[in-house]
């Protein structure tokens, strides 16, 4: 199993929709997958057809003294949610973060069972003691950016996780910022991804619709490029496999 994190270099650079996207193309091509929301913003389930009025999740339950286990939610025979759950903010301001630390050590206990394929992870940028946790459970992590002049400063200016791979979504053809930006980073960034999601509305509708990218628009561009995402994680992220595969997380 391996544990894959994607995590914004700032917010808006549609990690979440990313994430969605990545894990449906994934189950598309066989593989059993876990995907977990590790935002208090809580924004993943909404990519599965959850509802909006939904507070479950696993920091709910961690709160709430339950299973974190009966938030998972089955989405398709191969992929199953973790949502994060709906915290008050006067909750999320007094919680201790040691409160959240069950799931980074259940993460392990994942890997060594076996249960999944692939544990995918929607990490809040920044450096938080979670996400920082998160990170360093983490077997591979995908910094996300925009060609603009924010990602270009805070490329220069801010650490990345080490060894994390540099994946460019939403670049515009036709557009000579995006175009300089982006033959920079070529020169200067050595980790960046050969695959790149272009500018693409139905990776902006499929939320709306509440849906991950390929279930939505398999004919998209922007699909078309997760799946080759996806094939690549195979070639380089994958873990060797032993035994056969066991039950997964309860729905």
């Amino acid at each position: 199993m391996a544990i894959l994190g994607l995590q914004g270099i700032r917010g808006g650079v549609g990690t979440t929709s990313i994430t969605a996207a990545l894990a449906w193309s994934l189950q598309l091509l066989g593989e059993s997958v876990l995907v977990i929301d590790a935002c208090p913003d809580n924004l993943l389930r909404l990519s599965f057809n959850v509802d909006f009025a939904s507070r479950g999740g696993w920091a709910r339950s961690v709160l709430d003294g339950q299973d974190w286990r009966d938030a998972g939610m089955r989405y398709t025979s191969q992929l199953d949610v973790l949502p994060f759950g709906q915290l008050t903010t006067s909750e999320w301001d007094s919680v201790h973060h040691d409160a959240l630390n069950p799931l980074v050590s259940l993460l392990q206990a994942l890997k060594t069972q076996q249960q999944y394929h692939w544990v995918l992870i929607d990490l809040p940028h920044g450096f938080s003691p979670l996400a920082r946790q998160f990170v360093a459970a983490c077997d591979h992590v995908f910094t996300i950016i925009k060609p603009d002049i924010n990602c270009h400063i805070r490329l220069h200016q801010q650490p990345l996780p080490a060894g994390s791979h540099i994946l460019i979504n939403d670049l515009r053809i036709g557009s000579q910022l995006q175009d300089d930006l982006w033959q920079v980073w070529l020169q200067s960034q050595t980790r960046i991804l050969p695959t790149t999601i272009h500018r693409d509305e139905a990776l902006a509708e499929c939320l709306a619709s509440k849906q991950p990218l390929g279930e939505y628009r398999s004919d998209s561009l922007a699909a078309e490029e997760m799946v080759t995402l996806a094939n690549w994680c195979l070639l380089h992220c994958a873990q060797p496999r032993e035994g056969g595969e066991r039950e997964r997380i309860r729905p």
